[in-house]
């Protein structure tokens, strides 16, 4: 039984592992800048000012990153536009680039995604030097260990590898956290490690306002993209594992054989009624949690976390069993609170109020 449940723990990592050797080759034939300096990021880096161009922005369900802070810019070439005629897909021109900026006390990183050909994006990441005057182009294997970040926990620096197992595969959106939900200028207070909307950074309006975005749906501007969930505490969980969890749990990546699916379609989530997580809530688990009989283990069971698969593999920092599977050394306290009281009590009533 036990090797049974070790199996099971290691299916995800080892779809992972076949995915990116489905990716090729990491290696890299487009030509990159071997200092951030370098990139277009900043115009006077000494003084960190960064260049007119780039603009700023932050998404509202941010993704964890061991409680790292972060920084954001995009940039389009002159002239150019955002396609955003299929809303969960937007198609970017050549030239786009996309920075973030990683702080543990001190700037660890910078990670550059920037689309070099019509079907085509280059990662890179930066290592800021201790003493802060730039950042260095990391080996395409990364940097295993790099920065401590917590007593004993050490950071590490993601590889191309590492890079394109979150970014790319069907079904995913090479740039994760940025549409039309994540830019919403109606923020969701609840949103776990919420950043502050800073008067420089740029949001779906800006965006529509300044005709950078074209081609979007008439029934975007009906209102601004909320979440539309039974009560506040399930706006934030559904958002938060709609960011967090469903750039691989969807129903077109080549994992949506596992039947799990966080991330709906946009106009599903702002449709004007509760949304709902079929596949999730009240759903056997593929997963059996350690210590549990065989068939006592659900994805999200209402009213029972410790029968809930979705919270044990999110409180889980064991490398077969943790989710997400990479990325992350340290569980995210503050999103297994509001999963955990999601769970015991709003889709206790959800239920209740369905009968």
């Amino acid at each position: 039984m036990i090797r049974v449940r070790l199996l099971q723990a290691g299916l995800f990592l080892s779809a992972l592992v076949a995915a990116r050797i489905l990716l090729g080759d990491a290696s890299v034939s487009f030509p990159r800048p071997k200092l951030l300096s370098e990139t277009g990021l900043y115009v006077d880096l000494p003084k960190q000012q960064i260049a007119p161009a780039n603009f700023s922005y932050s998404p509202q369900y941010p993704l964890w990153s061991d409680g790292a802070a972060k920084q954001r810019w995009f940039y389009l070439p002159d002239s150019e536009k955002i396609d955003a005629s299929d809303p969960n897909n937007w198609k970017y021109p050549v030239g786009t680039k996309f920075w973030k900026e990683f702080s543990f006390g001190a700037r660890v990183e910078t990670r550059l995604i920037e689309k070099v050909a019509p079907d085509r994006w280059e990662y890179a990441t930066y290592v800021w030097r201790e003493n802060g005057s730039d950042a260095e182009l990391a080996p395409d294997r990364g940097l295993r260990n790099h920065a401590e970040i917590a007593n004993g926990i050490r950071h590490d620096i993601p590889g191309v590898y590492d890079c394109k197992a979150c970014h790319e595969g069907t079904g995913r959106d090479i740039v994760l956290g940025f549409n039309a939900l994540q830019l919403s200028p109606v923020r969701d207070s609840l949103a776990p490690h919420a950043e502050p909307l800073l008067p420089n950074m740029i949001t779906l309006t800006d965006l529509v306002n300044s005709g950078i975005l074209i081609n979007q749906p008439e029934s975007a501007f009906d209102s601004p993209p909320v979440i539309r969930a039974a009560t506040p505490r399930a706006r934030a969980s559904l958002g938060y594992l709609w960011s967090n969890c469903g750039g691989c749990h969807n129903a077109h990546d080549p994992l949506a054989s596992v039947g799990m699916v966080l991330k709906l379609p946009l106009d599903t989530m702002f449709a004007n009624r509760a949304v709902d997580l079929p596949t999730v809530i009240g759903h056997p688990s593929k997963y059996s949690i350690p210590g549990l009989p065989d068939g006592e283990s659900y994805r999200v069971l209402p009213g029972d976390t410790t029968r809930s698969s979705l919270v044990y593999r999110m409180r889980s920092r064991n490398p077969v069993r943790q989710m997400p599977p990479l990325g992350t050394k340290i569980a995210d306290e503050e999103a297994i609170h509001l999963i955990s009281d999601w769970i015991l009590t709003d889709l206790v009533r959800e239920v209740s109020d369905k009968k």
